[in-house]
């Protein structure tokens, strides 16, 4: 899963979330491995009452309901979930503990796939999740993306986050455009779907509604770039590629930019903002870019309002967007006890239960082929069978990009720029552009 900074105050939480990792990067020479196997203090405990800590972030389907299950199979265990509202908190709560040693880390973290390329360089600060029952469990390049330079695996997988396009289709139909769900996937070019067809049918519907196209330049942005294999880094050396001379970024920022502001396709929105939120529930704009994980928010956010479904189609092929993982600190307390947690809260039966209760796509093979993920419909999505499209969306992605060290610092300041454009809307496209390269430049890459 993966979220947004709002508006207010988006400089001094980047700030927070850099120093974070700064600290982090300064502080492991003194803090050495801190790598603690845990098994003296599950020993010490194996007579008496463990508590378990899991700190997640948006919703990752872990309901009361489900974590009550694992202590029923498990006596003397009780497990506490904390959640945090954006995963910006959790990142900057994950890196400025980390770089304090991991005290006061939750016994599992969970963590966003954009945040391993930075995590995976320092694997003694968690404990090695690798297990031999456990292989095949998930795909591939899910597992590929939480294994560290000397194959040592920091991360269970939970879901991931194949890409389709949520729809009004109220709106569509008062704009004169058809709003059946496979109408919508063949209008916005079916399986050859191109992101000028998507923004090309935006101009149509802009033209008759007083409703946006999309929600905001940053989000789909970000759908376009998660289609690039190399966007920022080089995966041969790991380099990052100057942001001044890259055109294929510069390119995709030109026309989200032309798309969302020069053609008015744009609510001008930040995700996970208030403005965002009230957005739902006044007919704001008329479809968004939608990972299975995305349904969820959706749905909690535009409660009451009829006519939302699910297109399978996305602009430009296949496209995965965030998809976290579970991890364990090697500051923990009861770190055998965490893993095992771990592994059964990402094993198919429980990565199921949390599909049909937040929508949240499992990254398991096993889960994936099940019947109750492909006979899977949401109701508020007008019964749409979510289960076969987000498969079918999954079986389009081929294969996760590289993203490298750098990956986050540079993507944000991109971010920033859209948002200045298409947010605040203090500075036009070229002005901010070069904002982007001066945040870029103070890298010091």
């Amino acid at each position: 899963m993966l979220s947004s900074t709002r508006p207010t105050g988006r400089s001094r939480r980047l700030a927070a979330a850099t120093a974070g990792i700064a600290s982090l990067t300064l502080a492991l020479t003194a803090c050495g491995s801190g790598s603690d196997d845990g098994s003296g203090s599950d020993a010490e405990s194996a007579s008496g009452e463990i508590s378990l800590t899991v700190a997640t972030f948006n919703n990752f389907g872990y309901t009361d309901e489900l974590l009550a299950r694992y202590e029923a199979e498990n006596p003397g265990v009780t497990v506490e979930h904390v959640t945090a509202a954006r995963s910006e908190d959790a990142r900057t709560n994950l890196t400025t503990k980390l770089a304090a040693g991991g005290e006061g880390l939750a016994d599992i973290e969970a963590i966003e796939v954009d945040w391993l390329p930075e995590l995976t360089q320092y694997p003694d600060l968690f404990t090695d999740l690798s297990d031999p029952e456990l292989e095949g469990r998930w795909l591939d390049w899910k597992v590929e993306q939480a294994t560290t330079p000397d194959g040592k695996l920091i991360g269970y997988g939970t879901d991931i986050g194949p890409e389709a396009i949520c729809y009004r289709a109220d709106l569509f139909e008062a704009a004169g455009l058809p709003s059946d769900r496979e109408e919508v996937a063949e209008l916005l070019g079916g399986a050859d779907a191109t992101w000028e067809d998507y923004f090309e049918v935006g101009r149509q519907f802009v033209e008759s509604s007083d409703s946006a196209w999309f929600d905001g330049a940053t989000p789909t942005y970000q759908g376009m770039i998660n289609q690039v294999m190399d966007a920022y880094e080089d995966p041969a050396t790991g380099e990052p590629k100057d942001l001044a001379s890259n055109t294929v970024v510069k390119d995709l920022y030109d026309q989200v930019v032309q798309a969302a502001v020069t053609d008015g396709l744009s609510a001008g929105l930040e995700q996970w903002g208030g403005d965002w939120d009230a957005a739902f529930q006044n007919d704001g704009f008329a479809t968004m870019l939608c990972p299975a994980w995305m349904t969820g928010p959706i749905e909690e956010r535009a409660g009451g309002v009829d006519g939302w479904d699910v297109a399978d189609v996305f602009p430009g092929g296949g496209g995965n967007w965030g998809g976290s993982f579970l991890t364990v600190p090697a500051s923990g307390a009861h770190t055998e006890e965490a893993k095992k947690l771990a592994a059964w809260l990402t094993a198919p039966a429980q990565q199921i239960a949390a599909f049909e209760s937040a929508g949240t796509f499992p990254s398991q093979l096993e889960a994936q082929a099940s019947e109750q993920v492909q006979s899977f419909t949401n109701g508020f999505f007008s019964d749409a069978p979510v289960g076969k499209i987000f498969s079918a969306r999954a079986q389009a992605i081929e294969g996760a990009p590289f993203k490298g060290p750098n990956y986050f610092s540079i993507h944000q300041s991109v971010q920033n720029a859209l948002l200045r454009v298409d947010v605040t809307k203090e500075q036009d496209a070229e002005a901010a552009w070069q904002g982007a390269l001066e945040e870029f430049a103070s890298l010091g890459l």
